[in-house]
């Protein structure tokens, strides 16, 4: 048992050791002083006495002290979390061992206990900011204690430790979060308008549901707030609503024709055989019209449903162009116009769009080309690679290289007013109408949706010696 405490000089100087062995020692002292007192002993021999009994405190207080002392270094390294090797240990005594065993076996249980904790954490952590709305929690003086991804890109990656008033302007919506943190009600629901986070230039309008968290939640956080951005929501709900008027005035009319034409044909042409040639003609071409107007109709409210998927196949735009050339070559010799397509030599193989889509818009813009475009002249179709898109005010476009696409037709000039709106839906120029040149006026609407996936762009020039020039601007590579 002693022979392992030759390093009597490993014990610290605030191990408190000398005064132990002479607290321990200070009755056999007192003692001694007595029997010196009365002579029943002789002083030599009492010096003898207390001395040995001294060097046994000794021999009986280095163990515990030197293994305490071992301790002590052992559990204050295990609670910085740093490495302590338990071969450098020497312990004989029992009960220090038990110690060390029962230090082990907690440290083993803390530790498990802390990996679960921040395993669960992450995994909470994760599930919430996977989620597509805004969630934040706040405590009990409405400051932000947590927010996940959505939020954070909401109102800021700095959002935590504000407090709810700085964030909302919206008086309904602040009442609302106070009466939940005061108890007042359990949970509320309200929409209400951001002013502070506008998008496109507009007011953002959001539902929000907060609700107070269980009692038995730990923590600062006393109620959660999530929210649910209604914005987009109430414009595609507007679009719709203006959709379906405008697609139904445009019917309106053809039908009322086709109605009245049948009525004549039914009543005071009955019998007349030129009258009913001439009726049956003005009623297939308004029949024409519809079917037109209805696929075209079609076409924009499918393109509309997939306006947030990327296009990810690879198109070869000269060979779509060389097609459409010759599919309205047939057109193009009935009104004595010439098609002519200049490529680059450098123009990319391919580019990544889709396919179906880009086609759609070159033949409509040919196709414009040729009904507007003066006879006897010539439409021009150019390709060409550009360093970039032009930017836009409305929408934003790629970034990097990209190719430009151009329609150019011999047609009468454009007028600034006009060029502004011929993407809007059924606009129609005056003079087309008046010259009764048939159109749905949604062939540049369709063809601006799909620019717009393609994070593309459109450009329109029109001057009196060149004549009127689409340009479209698509990215070579979806980014």
């Amino acid at each position: 048992m002693f022979g392992k405490r030759s390093k009597i000089f490993n014990i610290e100087k605030n191990t408190q050791f000398v005064d132990r062995v002479l607290f321990l020692s200070l009755p056999s002292a007192l003692v001694f002083i007595m029997l010196v007192a009365l002579r029943l002993i002789t002083p030599t021999l009492a010096i003898i006495s207390y001395a040995t009994i001294i060097f046994f405190n000794i021999v009986f207080l280095f163990p515990i002290t030197f293994e305490l002392q071992q301790l002590k270094r052992y559990i204050t390294t295990l609670s910085r979390g740093e490495d302590f090797d338990e071969k450098l240990m020497t312990l004989s005594e029992k009960e220090a061992k038990e110690i060390v065993d029962a230090v082990n076996a907690m440290h083993q249980f803390w530790a498990h206990k802390t990996d679960v904790l921040e395993a669960q954490t992450m995994s909470d952590t994760a599930v919430l900011d996977s989620l597509p709305d805004p969630i934040l929690m706040i405590d009990r003086s409405g400051n932000i204690l947590g927010a996940n991804l959505s939020s954070r890109k909401l109102m800021g990656n700095d959002i935590t430790e504000k407090n709810i008033d700085d964030l909302f302007s919206s008086n309904n919506f602040i009442e609302a979060v106070s009466k939940v943190l005061k108890k007042q009600s359990k949970s509320e629901n309200l929409i209400f308008y951001a002013n502070n986070g506008k998008k496109n230039g507009e007011p953002q309008k959001l539902y929000a549901h907060i609700k107070q968290l269980p009692w038995l939640s730990k923590g600062r956080a006393v109620a959660v707030i999530s929210l649910y951005d209604m914005t987009k929501a109430v414009r595609i709900e507007k679009m719709q609503s203006d959709f379906v008027a405008n697609a139904s005035h445009e019917l309106r009319t053809p039908l009322s024709i086709i109605s009245g034409f049948i009525e004549t044909l039914q009543t005071s042409a009955k019998d007349d055989a030129e009258a009913r040639e001439k009726f049956l003609k003005i009623m297939r071409e308004q029949a024409e019209y519809m079917s037109s107007l209805i696929e075209n109709l079609l076409s924009l409210s499918k393109i509309e449903m997939s306006q947030d998927q990327k296009p990810d196949e690879p198109t070869n735009v000269r060979k779509l162009i060389d097609e459409v050339a010759q599919a309205l070559s047939l057109k193009a010799g009935e009104r004595e116009i010439s098609i002519k397509t200049e490529i680059e030599k450098d123009f990319p193989a391919e580019i990544t769009a889709d396919g179906r889509q880009i086609k759609q818009v070159i033949q409509n813009l040919t196709d414009n080309a040729l009904k507007y475009g003066l006879s006897k002249s010539e439409v021009t179709l150019k390709a060409s690679v550009v360093d970039h898109i032009p930017p836009s005010k409305s929408f934003k476009v790629s970034k990097g290289k990209a190719v430009a696409i151009s329609v150019n037709n011999k047609g009468p000039k454009i007028t600034p007013e006009n060029l502004a709106r011929l993407t809007e839906r059924f606009y129609r120029l005056q003079e087309h109408k008046d010259l009764n040149i048939k159109g749905t006026g949604l062939g540049l609407s369709i063809a601006k949706h799909i620019i717009l996936r393609h994070r593309g762009n459109l450009t329109v020039t029109s001057t009196s010696y060149n004549g009127t020039t689409f340009t479209i601007y698509l990215p070579i590579q979806q980014n």
